[in-house]
């Protein structure tokens, strides 16, 4: 799962990017509303996580716009601003959840995930294909009785695979989904990951394969 964070706040964005990464999900991080508008419009995430105070465009005026524009990726805001006419603004501005900060780390992971449930194409917490399961609660790759934990990464990588099974995921796409659009991961790290998947998907005795397929990238089969 990716995250799009927009928060003018340096020191918050780290501290969101860490805490979602322990989480497994991915994330890009934006500063200011212009950027996170930019970046949302092109529907890549599964949801946005959006400061209302931000320089360029505020953040109600970027999910307005969004909204207007057909984007309906989930979108929560988490702010300061706890008054309940701004509670009330920020929701009719089209956001599906309202945290105030401060606020503890484990109740915004636990709504960001009730969010994503609620989204129109709903997200279960087993995704299931060729006999096996990747369990988005604990992290866990299963097939019949054996299983396998998975690290952040190679549960991303999974992820991906299972939500997209039958179709060549280019390398590039990998890198920008789950490091981030900046980010100068060499691709290598990329093959070090999936490696590590084939042999979890031999220890469990699922016949599914991650076949490489030469300039193309990699397919789940």
């Amino acid at each position: 799962m990716k995250l799009l964070i927009a928060d003018d706040d340096e020191k918050m964005i780290r501290s969101l990017a860490r805490l979602f990464e322990r989480n497994r999900f991915s994330s890009d991080c934006v500063s200011n509303g212009t950027d996170a508008f930019e970046f949302a419009r092109t529907n890549q995430y599964d949801g946005l996580l959006l400061d209302i105070n931000m320089p360029g465009m505020n953040g109600l005026d970027v999910l307005r716009t969004l909204r207007d524009a057909g984007v309906n990726t989930p979108a929560m805001f988490i702010t300061a601003r706890a008054e309940v006419s701004q509670r009330v603004e920020g929701l009719e501005a089209g956001a599906d959840d309202y945290l105030i900060k401060p606020f503890s780390a484990a109740e915004l992971v636990a709504r960001v995930r009730a969010m994503l449930r609620r989204k129109d194409s709903y997200v279960p917490d087993l995704l299931q294909c060729s006999g096996m399961q990747l369990n988005r609660s604990t992290y866990e790759l299963s097939c019949g009785e054996k299983r396998r934990p998975l690290s952040a990464k190679e549960f991303q990588i999974m992820e991906m695979f299972m939500e997209h099974r039958g179709t060549i995921i280019a390398t590039e796409q990998l890198v920008s989904r789950i490091w981030g659009w900046d980010t100068n991961v060499d691709t290598s790290v990329v093959w070090v990951h999936i490696s590590n998947l084939r042999k979890k998907l031999s220890a469990i005795g699922s016949g599914a394969e991650i076949r490489f397929i030469r300039s193309a990238g990699y397919i789940l089969e």
